[in-house]
C-alpha cells in the first residue's frame, strides 16, 4: 500500500495534540504540551512545521533562527510512519524555511548512539563539528553537534536540489504505483485477470 499524500505546514496550535503524541512517543524525556504552545505564540525566534496525512500529524519539527544561524531545535516522525520518507521530506521542508528566513547555516544536536537520524543528516549535508558531553539528561549520553556549510553555496545548492528532484521522482512513481493499484493493474503493467501464454487454453499449446 503506498503512503497517502502528505502536505507540510506550519504548526499552529490547534496541532499541538497531535505533536504531543508523537514527542511521547519518540522521546525519553518529552516536552510537556505547554512548551509547544510557548513556541509557537510567544518566541519569536522559533518556526515550526507539522507533516499531516490526512488530518493526522505524523512528523514534526523546528528552528530557531539565532543571528544568522538556523538551530533545529526538535524532528520526529510517528513510529509506525518511520522508513516512508517523511523524515527527509520533512527536513527538505526545514532546510527551505532556514534559508527563508536568512540562515547562512544549519546546526543539530543528536545523540550519538542515534546512527539512524545521523545518517538523514548526513544526507543533508551535516558533518560532525563537535561533541556535547553527557548533554542528554535521561541517560547522560553525549551529543554530536552537527552543522551544514553555507546554505547558499554552490555545493549545498546542489545538493538540496538534487534531493527535492529524487523526492518528486518518488512521489511521481508512488502516484502512479497507487493508481495502478486501484486499477487492478500489476507493477508489470498487466491486470491480474488477464492471461496469455501456454497455460491459456488454445495460446501455444493443446487444451489439456
Amino acid at each position: 500500500m503506498s503512503t497517502p499524500r502528505l502536505r507540510i505546514e506550519p504548526m499552529s496550535v490547534v496541532d499541538i495534540p497531535g505533536v504531543h503524541e508523537i514527542e511521547r512517543a519518540s522521546f525519553p524525556v518529552p516536552w510537556p504540551a505547554y512548551a509547544f504552545r510557548q513556541e509557537i505564540e510567544t518566541n519569536k525566534l522559533a518556526r515550526y512545521l507539522v507533516v499531516k496525512s490526512g488530518t493526522r500529524i505524523v512528523a514534526y519539527g523546528g528552528i530557531w533562527l539565532m543571528v544568522d544561524e538556523a538551530h533545529v531545535t526538535t524532528f520526529a516522525v510517528l513510529p509506525d510512519w518511520r522508513r516512508k520518507g517523511i523524515g527527509a521530506r520533512l527536513m527538505l521542508a526545514i532546510m527551505d524555511l532556514s534559508r527563508d528566513v536568512g540562515a547562512r547555516e544549519v546546526t543539530l544536536e543528536v545523540r550519538l548512539s542515534n546512527i539512524a537520524a545521523r545518517t538523514l543528516y548526513q544526507r543533508f549535508g551535516f558533518r560532525p563539528v563537535g561533541v556535547r558531553p553527557r548533554y542528554y539528561s535521561d541517560n547522560g549520553e553525549d551529543a554530536l553537534i552537527m552543522t551544514t556549510d553555507p546554505i547558499h553555496s554552490p555545493a549545498m545548492v546542489a545538493r538540496i536540489e538534487g534531493l527535492r528532484d529524487r523526492f518528486a521522482r518518488e512521489a511521481e512513481a508512488a502516484d502512479r504505483a497507487a493508481a495502478e493499484q486501484a486499477a487492478g493493474v500489476d507493477p508489470a503493467g498487466r491486470r491480474p485477470d488477464a492471461r496469455s501464454g501456454p497455460d491459456v487454453p488454445g495460446a501455444g499449446g493443446a487444451e489439456a
